[in-house]
């Protein structure tokens, strides 16, 4: 399903701009928007974790960090390869994902969250980036940014096009609301349909390998960091990629974006961690003894 999801929105995003390309300079303009797309699609596979990465500043760990440790356990415990670890030097905590599959993958944590979180609590976030790894979120994810940042192209160079073009460019109808309404909800509705229900599976595999007491009670504490600051950086394009939206101060002020959230709401995280929780009696809290074996 992942996969599927993968190769649409790369079709998508390549049809998307030989249409506008069409629109602005005809069958020219569809010829270079079908090489910019293309390029696009193969840079994003490629490179979209690097670029976001390197958005954030994010400094990978060496091997000798204890998060190292706490990681190579929960990897052990999960089936899963060990991926690169990286550290982000903001003071609002929050933490993502990223890379094209397993063998590739890199886990970004915020200093902040380390400062915030305790020991079961850090573990419980890595397990949920983790289950967003196995499941090859991280690849749809990222490729999802690059796409929504193309959005965000596209729609600057149909306005140039509608700007500089003739007569007939500047009063069509269909490319202005493209511009105004089509383009930046469509990069909206990709974030929402990868993000919500993503983020409800990678809480049941944290769950499944930590306490997901842990995870809710992190998520609570993110959740009330994030809405009083921003991680720096942070944009639209890759809001979905985090474990808690980095707008969610933006969101509890504005109601009616509630609507188009790429998050579904901590309370209702919460809540089902909640019932997993009473449903297995279980658990185990492993953080702490990964951080002192």
């Amino acid at each position: 399903m992942e996969v599927f999801k993968t190769v649409f929105f790369m079709v998508a995003l390549m049809l998307l701009f030989i249409v506008v390309g069409g629109m602005i300079g005809g069958a020219s303009g569809m010829i270079i928007a079908f090489c910019i797309a293309l390029a696009m699609n193969f840079f994003s596979y490629f490179y979209s974790d690097k670029l976001i990465l390197k958005r954030y500043n994010a400094q990978e760990l060496n091997s000798s960090h204890p998060l190292y440790h706490m990681t190579q356990k929960l990897c052990f415990k999960a089936g899963l390869e060990l991926p690169k670890l990286y550290i982000i030097s903001d003071s609002v905590p929050n933490a993502f994902a990223t890379g094209r599959n397993p063998a590739n993958a890199a886990v970004a944590l915020t200093t902040g969250l380390l400062n915030t979180l305790n020991d079961d609590e850090v573990a419980a976030v890595i397990a949920h980036e983790l289950g967003h790894v196995r499941h090859y979120d991280i690849l749809t994810g990222s490729i999802a940014a690059v796409f929504a940042g193309g959005i965000a192209i596209l729609a600057n160079f149909a306005q140039f096009g509608a700007m500089l073009g003739n007569n007939q460019n500047r009063q069509n109808p269909i490319l202005i609301i493209a511009l105004s309404i089509i383009m930046p909800l469509a990069a909206t509705i990709i974030q929402m349909s990868i993000s919500r229900s993503r983020e409800f599976e990678a809480d049941r595999f944290s769950a499944s390998i930590t306490n997901p007491n842990d995870l809710a009670n992190a998520l609570l504490k993110l959740e009330g960091s994030n809405a009083h600051a921003m991680v720096k950086n942070a944009n639209e394009q890759t809001a979905h990629m985090f474990i808690i939206s980095p707008f969610s101060g933006k969101n509890i002020a504005n109601g009616i974006s509630n609507l188009f959230r790429t998050h579904p709401t901590t309370r209702q995280r919460v809540e089902r961690l909640n019932e997993l929780s009473r449903h297995n009696k279980n658990y185990q809290n492993p953080a702490r003894k990964y951080f002192n074996s």
